[in-house]
């Protein structure tokens, strides 16, 4: 038996609703909480896979203004460009970067696959949101806002600060949406002071 039960209230409610995740719920609780999209604002999904920040980030934003990339092949979102690719590869990133030109929020919810080595795993869930936070350094408008998630862990503290060295506003947070049982957090980046 699963460690926590798969099919929860936001699983449901996502079901109900017609998302593809209950990953849009913990989205949706931080934007409600931090600001993070303004109508008419360009946002980059990194990670995008199945889509469900896409689909809320769309709503938020207005069609056509949202881009959304994955390693996996995703499903069209009506409104959002999606794209195939590896993030970890830096042609990828310049390729990304040139085609979503100066872009206003950031968001990343991607994640390793789990190994059950906890220190392998928080290690490439850190390596994920410094390919992150790299992207912000080759598109984000200054001023603009990052989301990323990362599993907590030794080297959490560290990056925490490399994203306090770049934005106005840095907060780590846990949405309610989040599984009690997880180690992943998320740190929220408002007001970038511009590309180095």
């Amino acid at each position: 038996m699963c460690a926590y039960k798969r099919k929860d209230g936001y699983y449901h409610k996502a079901k109900k609703e017609g998302y593809r995740s209950r990953a849009i719920y913990k989205l949706k609780q931080i934007d409600e909480k931090f600001y993070i999209f303004n109508p008419g604002d360009i946002v980059v999904d990194l990670g995008a896979a199945p889509g469900s920040w896409s689909e809320y980030a769309v709503e938020v934003v207005g069609e056509d203004n949202v881009i959304a990339i994955d390693l996996e092949r995703m499903r069209d979102i009506e409104g959002v460009s999606t794209y195939q690719g590896d993030l970890t590869d830096d042609e990828v990133l310049n390729r990304l970067s040139i085609i979503a030109g100066d872009v206003d929020v950031v968001i990343s919810d991607m994640a390793p696959n789990i190994s059950g080595n906890y220190s392998l795993d928080h290690a490439r869930s850190v390596y994920l949101s410094q390919r992150a936070l790299k992207f912000c350094d080759m598109s984000l408008n200054n001023g603009g806002n990052f989301v990323v998630k990362i599993f907590q862990g030794e080297d959490f503290k560290n990056f925490l600060e490399d994203v306090k060295s770049q934005f106005s506003f840095v907060k780590a947070h846990s949405p309610r949406a989040s599984r009690e049982s997880s180690s992943e957090m998320y740190i929220i980046g408002k007001g970038f002071k511009g590309k180095n």
